[in-house]
């Protein structure tokens, strides 16, 4: 099963303020034990939205918002791609995590193919393995 682990901003991480070099060497730890277990897939943390965009969708037209955006606790920071046997294990790996007080992480099931039925036609898979596939070439 993978989750989207999505990690919540705060007003440190809205006003840019970075890691210290403890927390790093902390997460990077973190890292390389998912790593080695095989449930990490992919992480990163995000700029603040100070440097973003938000795209709005109504009516067949778009509209773009630029950052920063409030409030947030509705913000992300980061994320983790992690590929577990249930969200108790996800839970499991999340709950050791080097934050800090005041750190708030959201776990979230990824859809996986056969969780959409018979509207995936099997062109439609196909398409997606084939995209997923060169996507992860790059």
């Amino acid at each position: 099963m993978k989750f989207m682990v999505i990690v919540k901003a705060n007003k440190d991480t809205e006003a840019g303020v970075m890691p210290s070099t403890e927390l790093l060497a902390a997460m990077g730890k973190f890292n390389e034990e998912m790593v080695k277990a095989g449930v990490m897939q992919a992480g990163e943390g995000l700029h603040p939205t100070n440097k973003g965009a938000r795209v709005k969708y109504a009516g067949g037209q778009s509209t773009v918002s630029h950052g920063p955006f409030s409030p947030t606790g509705d913000l992300v920071c980061g994320f983790w791609l992690i590929d577990t046997r249930s969200l108790d294990e996800a839970i499991d790996w999340m709950k050791r995590a080097p934050f800090g007080g005041g750190s708030e992480i959201e776990i979230r099931q990824v859809f996986a193919a056969e969780d959409f039925g018979e509207a995936l036609t099997p062109e439609l898979r196909e398409q997606g393995e084939r995209l997923r596939a060169q996507a992860g070439k790059k």
